[in-house]
């Protein structure tokens, strides 16, 4: 029986928190940040976090005009 590969989430945020989908199966919540990257994985369940097309790694982001 082959194993399943880890779920891979596609989110529009650079820091994201993962539980593990919670419940008796789950983990403890943790925040990962995915710093340069465009992609993090959880250490605990190996869900793997993908930044979306059009969006930028948080410290290349380039800040808006301020009004």
């Amino acid at each position: 029986m082959p194993i399943e590969p880890p779920e891979t989430i596609y989110t529009d945020s650079t820091i994201v928190a993962c539980d593990g989908g919670g419940g008796p199966l789950g983990h403890p919540k943790v925040y990962l940040n995915m710093g340069k990257n465009s992609r993090v994985e959880c250490g605990y369940c190996d869900r793997l976090f993908i930044l979306k097309d059009g969006h930028e790694p948080a410290d290349v982001a380039q800040p808006g005009p301020k009004e």
